[in-house]
């Protein structure tokens, strides 16, 4: 769909309101809630106990080594925590930023797609930041926003490299492609390689000379991704298996490793409806579009960058949503290509179903206050304000840009929309923290009844939200929850048994009874397991905080 100067003009802006939009609705009340179960209170306590401990080379979770994931993202953790103190904010700032990388990396990789055209390389960049599955991934900690922010560095600069011949990007490809390497493993090389492939693959480029530039890059690869990885395996040569077998072999192939075992179909189901409704637009005009009326370099773009992540991602036995999202900077480039292509009148159909959408979910936002009850949420009605505004707002863009295309007109809505959506989802989190598993009111609740300096042990639940709300590590109770199994094959003392007890050891009842005399309280959710009633009547006095029921003396 051609583009009028007029319209070019007016978007020029457009990427940068956008990124202070989405960055106010995300930083916005970023504190209001604590870190939620499991894996933003998993990253959250570990990187407090690197920051306390000063041992940057063996993470810990509760006490006990964890080396399920290398250190990056825990460093990045702690460092946030360093800066922003031992809170929510510190936890989860860095992530929203990297997701802002993302937006200008996917808007850098538009301006190489669009050749240049800089118009619909802000439609990608503003259709990955409206994305879910990409606010989800900046307001929950895990490494999944850091990974897919190093491997979009990494294929930019790649790409960048094979544009115009800058070395710079070939050294930021290799740099990106180490620091993935030190997020997650190997899975960091997915979209870099796909990058290089789509580039290749049936477009005749000449192949470039290894020259001295490729073998420092290589080098300064091992030197940034493997560095970790070969200090531990220095000090025990036992994690050189752990880390090729325990954490690459068997979580790809083997659905009971991790317990994220998850049907062959997941992804193709959660990753459409986790990039609505832009992905009914792309899938539709996919179908549509004949192969060979599909450019070459669209064709790769949506092979490597979409379809064989895809297929990839859902061989493996393990299974999580954020997985994925290196993906979806495809999805939108692809998106951004056939939005522009839509007819005039095309556009409209898709533009009137669009906004009815975002309308429909803004009012049903509007009136959720008047339903929490009997939803079981609690919600004030000060809450309906939010999605009211927003409504107004998105009627307000649409008259103010009656004179665009249809294809730009989506944009300012989108935004809207997004903005208004994270900022009302921020009270549902922190009117309902507990119900969303989160447990700083129990720690506020404990810190309320005088009884915040005790010792806490939790029973049969592996809980480092509370750590991270108390600033300390409680004592686990093992009952049978296999969540709480942990691996201690790399633990050099014994120190960890002061913070994991066992309640089938024979010596549980003597450490009980030494814990008591330390004036304990007892975390329990919901009820103790059969045979284990005895253990909450040891104490005299409770409170309730469902599902959470604390005992005391």
């Amino acid at each position: 769909m051609p583009t009028s100067a007029g319209a070019f003009s007016y978007s020029r802006y457009w990427l940068w309101g956008f990124l202070l939009l989405l960055a106010a609705s995300l930083l916005a009340g970023l504190n209001a809630w604590g870190p939620l179960e499991s894996s933003e209170a998993r990253y959250a306590e570990i990187g407090r106990e690197m920051l306390a401990s000063h041992d940057w080379l063996h993470p810990r979770l509760l006490g006990i080594g964890h080396f399920h994931k290398p250190p990056l993202t825990y460093w990045l953790t702690a460092a946030a925590l360093a800066i922003a103190g031992p809170t929510a904010l510190g936890v989860r700032l860095l992530p929203v930023l990297a997701v802002l990388a993302q937006v200008l990396l996917v808007y850098g990789l538009g301006k190489l797609f669009f050749g240049g055209d800089q118009t619909r390389a802000r439609t990608a960049a503003i259709i990955y930041g409206t994305l879910p599955v990409v606010l989800v991934s900046a307001l929950n900690v895990t490494t999944d926003a850091y990974l897919a922010t190093l491997e979009l560095a990494a294929a930019y600069g790649i790409l960048r490299h094979y544009h115009d011949g800058r070395w710079w990007g070939m050294y930021l490809f290799w740099l990106g492609l180490g620091l993935a390497f030190l997020t997650k493993g190997p899975v960091g090389f997915v979209l870099p390689l796909m990058a290089v492939a789509g580039h290749y693959a049936w477009r005749g480029q000449a192949r470039r000379p290894f020259t001295w530039h490729h073998a420092l890059g290589l080098g300064l690869f091992v030197l940034v991704g493997l560095s970790w990885y070969l200090l531990l395996m220095r000090e025990n040569p036992a994690f050189l298996r752990y880390f090729l077998v325990g954490h690459t072999v068997e979580r790809f192939a083997n659905a009971e490793a991790f317990g994220r075992a998850k049907p062959w179909w997941f992804y193709l189901v959660l990753a459409p409806a986790t990039s609505l409704p832009w992905a009914v637009l792309l899938v539709v005009q996919a179908i549509r579009t004949r192969w060979k009326a599909l450019p070459q370099l669209w064709r790769n773009v949506l092979v490597f960058w979409v379809v064989v992540p895809l297929v990839f991602f859902s061989l493996s036995q393990s299974k999580l949503l954020l997985y994925v999202l290196p993906m979806f900077p495809g999805v939108a480039l692809l998106t951004a290509y056939y939005l522009h292509a839509l007819p005039e009148a095309a556009a409209r159909r898709w533009h009137r179903g669009f906004l009815a959408l975002w309308a429909l979910l803004l009012l049903a936002l509007a009136v959720l206050p008047a339903v929490a009850e009997p939803l079981k949420l609690a919600l004030s009605p000060a809450a309906a304000v939010l999605p009211v505004v927003g409504l107004l707002a998105l009627a307000l863009s649409v008259w103010r840009g009656s004179r665009l295309p249809m294809a730009l007109q989506l944009l300012p809505a989108a935004a809207i929309f997004t903005a208004t959506l994270v900022a009302a989802a921020k009270p549902v989190f922190r009117q309902n923290e507990v119900k969303f598993n989160g447990t700083r009111p129990v720690a506020a609740l404990l810190q309320a009844h005088g009884l915040g300096s005790r010792p806490v042990l939790v029973y049969n639940e592996l809980l480092p939200s509370l750590a991270f709300a108390q600033g300390r590590v409680p004592v686990s109770l093992y009952a049978g929850n296999h969540n709480l199994l942990r691996e201690t094959q790399f633990e050099t003392t014994a120190a960890w048994r002061r913070t994991w007890l066992d309640m089938a050891a024979s010596t549980a009842p003597a450490t009980l009874d030494s814990l008591q005399q330390q004036r304990a309280v007892l975390l329990v959710k919901g009820e103790v397991n059969q045979g284990h009633e005895w253990l909450p009547q040891r104490f005299t006095h409770h409170l309730e905080l469902p599902p959470w029921c604390v005992y005391y003396n």
